[in-house]
C-alpha cells in the first residue's frame, strides 16, 4: 500500500473493548488513507473491519477473545501493508499519564515506567494501550511514538472542579478528577469553530459525548471548565456498562452484605452496570430503543439514560453560567434522534428547543430557529485528532521545540 518514501502517520485508539485505528498522510488531510476497528473484543459479536482502498475494505466477524489476540491481529495486519520505513509517526490515545503528563509528547522508557505504575488506577484501558505501544515500538523502531493524553483537554479545569473532597495528602498521589473524552472534545471544538465560526467556539459550549462511554463537558472560551467523568472513566452519568456516579457507601455495604471484593466491585461498576445492568439484556441503546415498547426494563434503562444525560447537561450549564451551544456527539448522540428529543425536552429553562423535523432527519443544526441555544449534531473523530496532535508535535520538534 505504501512505499518507503511515503510520509504516513498511524493513529491508535485503544478502548476497553475495541481498538480503532486510522492511517493519515503526514501532511494535513481531512480524510484518512484507511480507518478500521477491532470491536466487541471479548464479546459475542467481535469483528475486524476496515474502510479504505478497494483492496482493504472488509468486515470479518470472528472470535477475538481478549486484547492480546486483538493487538496481535492488528499488528500482523499492519505489518503486511506498512513496512517500518513507511511510518513517520504513530500517535496513541493514552487515557491519562498521571499529574505530570498533560501535554502530547514522545514515548520514552521513563514515560513507560510512569504509565505502568498507573495501570492500577486504570485497569480497563492502560494495560491494553501499553501492550500496543510495546508491540508497535518493537516493530516500528524508526517511527516517532507519540502519546496523546485523553485527559489533557481538561487540564484547564479550575481546582474547584478538579479537586476531590478527600484528605489533601492524596492529591500528591494524583488523586483528582482527570476527565476523559478530551480528544473528542478538542476535535469537536475545532469543528465548531470551522462550521459556526470562532465566536461560537469562544462562547459557552456544552458537549454531550454519548455512547458506550458517555460524558458531558462544559467549555468556556475554548477551555474545559468541568466534565462529568472523574478520576476514572467510570464516573459521571450512567453508560452502556458503567454505572457512573454512585454513593461511595455502596462499596462498603456490598463488602459487608455480599462479601464483595474490591476487584469484583470494580468489575460490576465497569462491566455489569449502566444500561446493561438496568435492562438485564443489552448495553446497546439501539437494541433497548427497539424493544422498549414490549420490555419494561428496557424502557426503564432508556428513561434513566435520558434523565441522567439531561441532568448532567444542566449541571455543566450551571458550571459556566449558561449555554450558547449544545453539541450531541458519540454513537448515541449522533444517531439516536429519540434520545436527543427526550434529553432536550427537559432543558427548555436553558433556552433549548428542537426543530422536530431537523432532529429526526439528523441534521447538523437541530435547534428551532427561534431558540436561544444552538443545538448541533456533530461527528467526532478521535483518530483525526490524534494525527493533528502528532503533526503539531513533529512540527515543534522540527523547529527545535522538543529535545
Amino acid at each position: 500500500m505504501a512505499s518507503p518514501d511515503d510520509a504516513l502517520m498511524l493513529a491508535i485508539n485503544a478502548g476497553s473493548s475495541s481498538i480503532k485505528f486510522a492511517l493519515f498522510q503526514a501532511t494535513p488531510a481531512r480524510e484518512p488513507v484507511f480507518r478500521g476497528a477491532l470491536s466487541d473484543i471479548g464479546g459475542g459479536a467481535s469483528a475486524f473491519a476496515v474502510e479504505g482502498g478497494a483492496s482493504d475494505t472488509f468486515a470479518r466477524h470472528f472470535a477475538i477473545p481478549e486484547h492480546v489476540t486483538a493487538a496481535n491481529v492488528l499488528v500482523e495486519w499492519l505489518l503486511a501493508r506498512l513496512p517500518p520505513a513507511a511510518l513517520q509517526a504513530i500517535a496513541y490515545r493514552v487515557v491519562h499519564g498521571g499529574p505530570a503528563s498533560a501535554a502530547t509528547r514522545e514515548i520514552d522508557p521513563a514515560m513507560l515506567a510512569d504509565l505502568y505504575a498507573s495501570t492500577s488506577s486504570e485497569p480497563d484501558h492502560l494495560p491494553h494501550e501499553l501492550r500496543l505501544i510495546e508491540l508497535l515500538r518493537r516493530h516500528y523502531p524508526g517511527s516517532a511514538h507519540i502519546a496523546c493524553f485523553d485527559s489533557s483537554f481538561h487540564a484547564s479545569m479550575p481546582p474547584v472542579a478538579a479537586t476531590l473532597p478527600i484528605p489533601r495528602r492524596y492529591q500528591a498521589l494524583g488523586m483528582k478528577r482527570h476527565g476523559f473524552h478530551g480528544l473528542s472534545c478538542a476535535w469537536l471544538m475545532g469543528e465548531l469553530a470551522r462550521v459556526a465560526g470562532p465566536q461560537a467556539a469562544a462562547g459557552k459550549v456544552v458537549i454531550a459525548h454519548l455512547g458506550g462511554g458517555s460524558s458531558v463537558t462544559a467549555v468556556e472560551n475554548g477551555l474545559s471548565r468541568d466534565t462529568s467523568m472523574g478520576l476514572t472513566p467510570a464516573g459521571g452519568m450512567m453508560m452502556g456498562k458503567r454505572s457512573g456516579d454512585l454513593d461511595p457507601g455502596l462499596a462498603w455495604h456490598l463488602a459487608r452484605s455480599e462479601q464483595m471484593s474490591p476487584s469484583s466491585f470494580n468489575h460490576m461498576v465497569n462491566h455489569q452496570s449502566g444500561l446493561l445492568g438496568i435492562s438485564g439484556t443489552s448495553a446497546d441503546l439501539r437494541v433497548l430503543l427497539a424493544s422498549q415498547a414490549r420490555d419494561s426494563r428496557a424502557a426503564e434503562a432508556v428513561a434513566m439514560f435520558c434523565y441522567q444525560a439531561r441532568k448532567t447537561i444542566g449541571a455543566m450549564a450551571a458550571a459556566i453560567d449558561g449555554v450558547d451551544t449544545l453539541i450531541f456527539a458519540g454513537g448515541i448522540g449522533e444517531h439516536a434522534a429519540e434520545v436527543r428529543a427526550r434529553v432536550c425536552a427537559g432543558l427548555s429553562h436553558l433556552g433549548v428547543a428542537l426543530d422536530a423535523g431537523a432532529n429526526e432527519a439528523g441534521a447538523a443544526l437541530i435547534s428551532d430557529p427561534s431558540a436561544r441555544v444552538s443545538v448541533r449534531v456533530m461527528r467526532t473523530d478521535e483518530e483525526a485528532m490524534l494525527a493533528a496532535e502528532a503533526r503539531a508535535w513533529l512540527g515543534a520538534r522540527a523547529e527545535g521545540g522538543h529535545a
